[in-house]
């Protein structure tokens, strides 16, 4: 049962990759793939006014936060809780990476939940909405996928013995709250360096998403757009992807780099959000003659 949880969701991530990774082949017979599949994409500022048809507003995005922090919360609980009953039973500290990629995981919701103010007249295709979903809930899902299914096990039999036994049969502990945090000194340097790089994207994805809202907050008019400047807005004209890839490169690197599912949600998320800046960038240059040449699209000095 585990490895078909761990294999639905690799398979997962390769099919929803791999369309994009065929449609950045620089050739011109995939044209119209290529076409097909930013049309899908397109969202806000870069989606035509004319090209509307089965799309919602984009402040749909807040159903995506909603589902995410709900989603991860539960899942957060129960992986800590498992993890602080089975602390005195394993002694590997390997043991414990997956749970801190799902504790940092966690805390990237929070990251990704600041609401950038949007244009009323903002609009995503039906198909980014229906993926955006999948996306929040198959990524938390896909960090702590190694133990989920313990974790569940754990979860649903403790809910029954209370639900039978009521809470005075429960396990009684005599350890003190602050002993709920024996997981972390269970951790080795692999987690501990990959939480400092997710901090590290975190902090300047939160700055760039601070500079972008506030540059909706002073336009005189609903549906005008500025150039944004500051932070790595002076290397890139999509800060906000670049730091989300730094942030699950963080995830990678808290697993120990050995666990192929959460490499091929780096993979998902560095190729949309790539294909994604670079449409925006050749967006930016359209629309503005004086846009800084120097910046790259996401990656500064090679993309």
């Amino acid at each position: 049962m585990e490895v078909d949880l761990v294999l639905l969701l690799r398979f997962a991530w390769i099919a929803a990759s791999l369309p994009v990774i065929i449609a950045s082949i620089p050739t011109n017979n995939l044209n119209w793939f290529r076409g097909v599949l930013l049309g899908f994409a397109k969202r806000g500022k870069i989606m035509q006014s004319s090209s509307q048809k089965f799309t919602v507003s984009q402040r749909f995005f807040l159903h995506f936060y909603i589902v995410a922090s709900v989603w991860t919360t539960l899942l957060l609980v129960a992986t800590w809780i498992y993890a602080y009953r089975m602390v005195s039973l394993i002694a590997d500290p390997n043991a414990y990476s997956t749970i801190t990629s799902y504790l940092t995981g966690a805390s990237s919701i929070k990251a990704d939940s600041t609401i950038i103010p949007q244009s009323p007249s903002a609009r995503m295709h039906i198909i980014g909405y229906f993926t955006g979903f999948f996306f929040y809930i198959a990524a938390p899902l896909s960090l702590c996928c190694d133990c989920a299914l313990e974790v569940y096990d754990f979860a649903a039999n403790s809910v029954i013995t209370f639900i039978l036994k009521g809470k005075g049969q429960m396990q009684e502990s005599e350890l003190e709250p602050w002993q709920f945090l024996n997981p972390l000194f269970k951790l080795g340097w692999q987690p501990w360096i990959g939480a400092t790089i997710f901090l590290w994207g975190w902090i300047h994805q939160y700055r760039c998403h601070t500079i972008l809202g506030s540059l909706r907050e002073h336009s005189k008019q609903v549906d005008e757009y500025v150039i944004p400047h500051g932070d790595w807005f002076q290397l890139v004209s999509s800060p906000h992807y670049l730091a989300e890839i730094v942030i699950y490169g963080g995830f990678v690197v808290a697993s120990g780099g050995a666990n192929i599912t959460i490499w091929l949600l780096f993979v998902f998320v560095v190729v949309n959000l790539a294909f994604a800046a670079v449409e925006t960038h050749r967006w930016y240059l359209h629309k503005f003659e004086d846009y800084p040449t120097t910046r790259f699209a996401i990656i500064p000095y090679i993309l």
